[in-house]
């Protein structure tokens, strides 16, 4: 058997964990149960060579570069697939799998979302282990999680026959349950469906097209047209956006006859509200969980995440309290559905929120406001080493740059200049410049405008190394 491709899911935009996560840095991407974000322990977690074959990641543009940046941090290599609009995951593991029957006829592949919490990666690569061969031998081998409790925000999975070993028939997938029918499915032995899947790629794309053949063929011909950029792969506009929406689920697992689960007690959760963040993270006696600083007092089962600012909670129990540098949430801590219901309502009130955080990233680093008023914006921006920006010019606003940490190479027109640290230098409305970062060390700097208008989109860029132009 040949070894197994992870592909990995990382284009979803979920706000459920706002106003830690947004549209802009949504919760793979962040560092939730310690250094790594979800994303990094996934690639790790299918990193060992003698198993798994080198990663494939289906992304969009917008978080092209956090992929790149994610993966650099931990030291791992994959191809970087990016979908230009969304289709929802089945077109997307059906382009992994058109991917994946490049490199090899006989693929096949593990599709796990990139924002799942595994506790015990060796049982999860045990299990990867045990559902190879019945893959390989042409079944969709889905990951049933046995039921810790009678959870409702999951789907199940009532397994049936033998197959092979711990593999079972699948003998249905059932919708998520109120809390007496999942006390019924727990007691008689169904499992969580986690939505990670392995298979041979050729029969997923076989089963996907006995169902939408025309949707197949559109996502084959995008990766058959792909082309690449700055190493990435960028899948077929036209083709690609044919596609139907539509979950991998409602698309084929549901309809095949090749479905087959195997039971994993791995510590799953796919971390989708702020009580699951808390029942995973560390408690003090009286149950409440704090990621940064906070301070309890007569307060039990209450789950704090912040920022920076101190956090003290007194007299309550069951809240979640969230604080980041431009928003705070507090709410109930099992009524997830509240929370959607309120970044609903924040799109329409307030929609930076939910789209960015107020430290905001880029290729090339990151920038964040510090101060702005009618006529003026002060900024903080950092310049990874060996970053630049892009060469640009402004019509409404001037800009003053004060170094502080590093030396900054600056062009301003045809002139070109070094500025060490407690140096600084002006740019004048209209006059084209950019900022790089020649050093071994990142760039800090103090960005003072003023002028008119300064909104982000009064940058015209000339050239520009990341293809923004």
């Amino acid at each position: 058997m040949t070894r197994i491709i992870p592909l990995i899911m990382c284009g979803g935009a979920g706000t459920r964990l706002w106003p830690a996560s947004r549209e802009g840095r949504p919760k793979q991407f962040l560092p939730l149960f310690g250094a790594r974000s979800t994303f990094q322990d996934t690639i790790e977690r299918v990193s060992d060579p003698a198993l798994f074959d080198r990663p494939i990641v289906i992304t969009n543009t917008g978080y092209r570069f956090m992929v790149r940046e994610q993966l650099a941090e931990i030291g791992r290599e994959a191809d970087i697939l990016l979908e230009p609009a969304r289709r929802d995951s089945g077109p997307a593991i059906a382009a992994g799998a058109a991917f994946a029957l490049t490199r090899s006829e006989d693929a096949v592949v593990l599709a796990l979302a990139a924002d799942h919490v595994v506790q015990d990666n060796a049982a999860f690569v045990d299990a990867c282990r045990k559902g190879h061969a019945s893959a390989d031998a042409g079944k969709i081998v889905t990951f049933g999680i046995r039921p810790e409790r009678p959870a409702t925000e999951y789907g199940y999975i009532r397994p049936g026959a033998v197959i092979d070993g711990d593999v079972k028939v699948v003998a249905s997938f059932v919708e998520k349950p109120d809390p007496a029918t999942a006390a019924g499915y727990v007691a008689d032995g169904y499992l969580w469906n986690s939505g990670n899947f392995m298979f041979r790629a050729q029969m997923l794309l076989d089963e996907y097209a006995r169902v939408d053949a025309d949707s197949v063929a559109t996502v084959s011909a995008s990766i058959e047209k792909a082309g690449r950029d700055l190493g990435f792969v960028t899948l077929d506009t036209d083709t690609f956006s044919a596609a139907k929406p539509i979950s991998i689920d409602y698309a084929v697992m549901e309809k095949t006859a090749q479905a087959a689960v195997i039971p994993v007690s791995c510590g799953w959760s796919d971390v989708g509200s702020w009580h699951a963040v808390w029942e995973l993270s560390a408690k003090d006696a009286q149950g409440n969980a704090a990621q940064g600083t906070a301070v309890f007092e007569d307060s039990r089962n209450c789950n704090v995440a912040t920022d920076k600012l101190l956090v003290a909670l007194e007299g309550v129990d069951d809240l979640v309290v969230v604080a980041t540098q431009d928003a705070v949430l507090v709410s109930r801590q099992k009524d997830a559905n509240g929370l959607k219901r309120l970044v609903t309502k924040l799109k329409g009130v307030a929609p930076q929120v939910t789209e960015d955080h107020i430290k905001v990233h880029r290729p090339w680093g990151s920038y964040q406001s510090l101060d702005n008023g009618e006529r003026h914006q002060v900024k903080r921006i950092i310049v990874k080493a060996g970053g630049r920006l892009s060469l640009q010019k402004h019509h409404h606003r001037s800009e003053h740059w004060i170094v502080v940490r590093g030396a900054a190479l600056v062009t301003v027109n045809e002139m070109q200049k070094v500025v060490h640290e407690n140096e600084s230098i002006y740019i004048p409305i209209g006059a084209v410049h950019r900022l790089e970062n020649p050093g071994k060390i990142p760039l800090e700097l103090i960005e003072v405008q003023t002028g008119s208008y300064l909104g982000e989109d009064d940058i015209v860029r000339l050239e520009d190394d990341y293809r923004r132009s």
